[in-house]
């Protein structure tokens, strides 16, 4: 091997290293409100609903853009929507960290959601078009998965430690330094643009696809609250119904749709984006609530309970890469199908630990969640953008970052909602239209402390109902255990 192609190798992986940075960033975004969130509510005095979009504004927004921008990267060049990205993080950031109230805070956590959307299937196809070898590919997918897991485990953590020295704000500005250090990377080793100016790009589709989430989260946020207001139920319906029928409806007039659904009838594709979306749903809600019950319920710090939270996705990091590394020769079906039988039996575990009340339980339950989590998302990945024709890279490096954000979305509303509800059957009716409140009050603490793990114990039982399932279904759909995709090798 010549010195030249020994450079363009370790090249290769450097850019790799730089590519993962945008992916860590996002990743620790989507997690490090989950211990700021008690403080924010404080600080900010903000509602339970404005406490709920704050969280779910960043995923919305960037799930329902997420079409839209792979196919425009297709258009103008995947590096140079990895730069735009980039810079819109780092705005939002700032915009977030001094927001005086509620409201900036959602428009920015908004604002940062355009700024994942034009960078993250930047990343995917960056990476498909830089490792062109197959078995390559998949270890730096693997690598790449680990990196999205590894923020989403730092999230928590970041967030207690900044939260313990400096004020709120802190949690956002942690972007900075590694949006300075990705963009001079970029600019440095990053292969050429490569535009495709004929590439067709829409943008009202990704709207009325943000529209149609948006309807279904109000859904699931009024579904669960008593007394149900029936009138924003209808609008959110509404909002569900149009926007899912004007996605659809535009996709039939457009030369080059946002969404090919024919890539569907590709078994492993939709294999892998039900194994990526599940996976995120089952890690995110958890982990949101684990850090609200051990704050406001064992009067952990902001560091103790990340520390405790971040467990099951650290445990993701070395089976994401373990995934990637052993697919040529175990197949997709037994890390996809498989990893998803652990999580059911990890959340299963959870379910024993706080009816014993065992702090080693508990966290081993993270664990084995969070093994089987990163045993699918790195081979959910390789099946998504593999499965697509390359003249399709960017809808389908898209609909990978969708299915992870929509999970994100998904369990955030329905897990958080369902422990609201479920905590409410058996908490004392005084304070029964919020564990928060509950847990705050000292004469009634006990009670609602203990309504809060029945109904954490019932949201353990979804999840694991769910992962069952989905390990059922995906084990149908790869039944002949495939070990490559039909493009991997274009």
């Amino acid at each position: 091997m010549d010195v030249a192609t020994t450079n363009k190798n370790s090249t290769r992986w450097v850019f790799l290293g730089v590519i993962s940075l945008g992916l860590f960033m996002i990743g620790v975004d989507n997690s490090i409100l989950y211990t700021a969130l008690p403080t924010l509510k404080t600080s900010l005095h903000t509602t339970s609903l404005e406490a709920l979009w704050i969280i779910n504004m960043y995923p919305l927004v960037l799930s329902g853009l997420l079409l839209g921008t792979g196919t425009l990267g297709d258009k103008i060049g995947h590096r140079r929507m990895f730069e735009i990205g980039l810079s819109i993080f780092g705005v939002a950031a700032l915009v977030a960290a001094f927001a005086p109230n509620p409201e900036i805070l959602i428009a920015a956590r908004a604002l940062f959601g355009i700024g994942a959307a034009t960078m993250m299937p930047a990343t995917l196809s960056l990476l498909r078009t830089t490792f062109t070898d197959v078995q390559e590919r998949n270890t730096a997918i693997g690598i790449w998965g680990a990196t999205a897991t590894l923020g989403a485990a730092s999230g928590p953590v970041i967030g207690g430690l900044l939260l313990e020295h400096f004020w709120w704000g802190s949690v956002f500005l942690i972007n900075l330094p590694v949006v300075i250090i990705a963009v001079i990377g970029t600019t440095t080793i990053a292969p050429p643009n490569a535009p495709n100016p004929e590439q067709q790009w829409d943008f009202l589709s990704s709207f009325w696809a943000m529209v149609a989430m948006m309807g279904l989260v109000m859904i699931i946020k009024e579904a669960t609250h008593s007394p149900i207001d029936l009138g924003i139920i209808g609008g959110a319906a509404a909002a569900l119904i149009g926007g899912g029928w004007l996605f659809a409806r535009r996709q039939r007039f457009l030369t080059e749709p946002l969404l090919v659904l024919t890539v569907f009838q590709n078994k492993v594709f939709t294999a892998g984006v039900l194994g990526a979306g599940f996976a995120m749903f089952a890690l995110s809600g958890t982990e949101l609530l684990t850090t609200q019950r051990f704050q406001l319920g064992e009067g952990f710090t902001p560091l103790a309970a990340g520390l405790v939270t971040a467990a099951g996705a650290i445990a993701a990091i070395p089976t994401s890469v373990l995934g990637g590394i052993m697919l040529s020769r175990v197949g997709f079906r037994p890390l996809i199908s498989g990893g998803f039988a652990i999580i059911a039996a990890g959340a299963a575990l959870c379910m024993w630990a706080i009816g014993n009340d065992s702090l080693g339980l508990f966290i081993g339950s993270l664990i084995a969640a969070g093994a089987g989590a990163g045993l699918v998302m790195s081979v959910s990945s390789t099946a998504i953008i593999g499965s697509a024709h390359p003249r399709y890279s960017g809808m389908a490096s898209a609909m990978e970052e969708v299915s992870y954000e929509f999970g994100t979305l998904l369990s955030v509303a329905v897990l958080g909602s369902l422990m609201q509800l479920f905590y409410s059957w058996f908490a004392p009716t005084q304070v029964a239209d919020s564990f928060e409140s509950g847990l705050a009050n000292p004469q009634l603490f006990d009670a609602a402390y203990a309504a809060f793990n029945s109904g954490f114990t019932l949201v353990m039982l979804v999840v694991a109902a769910v992962s069952a399932t989905v390990a059922g279904v995906t084990a149908w759909l790869l039944h002949n255990n495939p070990k490559e995709t039909d493009y991997a090798h274009e």
